[in-house]
């Protein structure tokens, strides 16, 4: 069964920092490009970050871009996101996905690029 597996969420104050972890099980990361997303009750699940398969190229949306870090440690199966210096607009459910990809420098933050998601992890930014 292929699965990822999202942990680290969690309530943080404004200005805090958490870090995401995404584990894959029944799979090997190394094929794929991974991204993060988020959603809000009542709005688009919306991409995060991504990072490729190789060579560490990585994208992130406009509202995180400074603050939040990805990365990944293929001999582990596992994939990070590094959230600093949060705000309360930060709050959502995180999901990692993880999408098939022959190319080794590239990746998307395009919800139809990826085919296997986790169930998600709350982070709530808030005083």
């Amino acid at each position: 069964q292929l699965q990822l597996v999202e942990s680290g969420g969690g309530l943080v104050q404004p200005g805090g920092s958490l870090r995401l972890s995404c584990a894959a099980s029944g799979f090997t990361l190394d094929y794929y490009a991974i991204a993060w997303f988020r959603q809000v009750p009542g709005k688009e699940r919306e991409g995060v970050s991504c990072i490729s398969r190789r060579s560490g190229i990585t994208n992130y949306a406009g509202s995180v871009r400074g603050r939040f870090t990805v990365s990944r440690d293929n001999a582990k199966n596992t994939v990070f996101l590094q959230m600093n210096s949060l705000k309360p607009e930060d709050t959502a459910v995180y999901y990692c996905a993880a999408g098939p990809t022959a190319l080794l420098a590239t990746c998307s933050m395009t919800r139809s690029s990826y085919a296997i998601w986790g169930q998600g992890t709350q982070v709530t930014v808030s005083s």
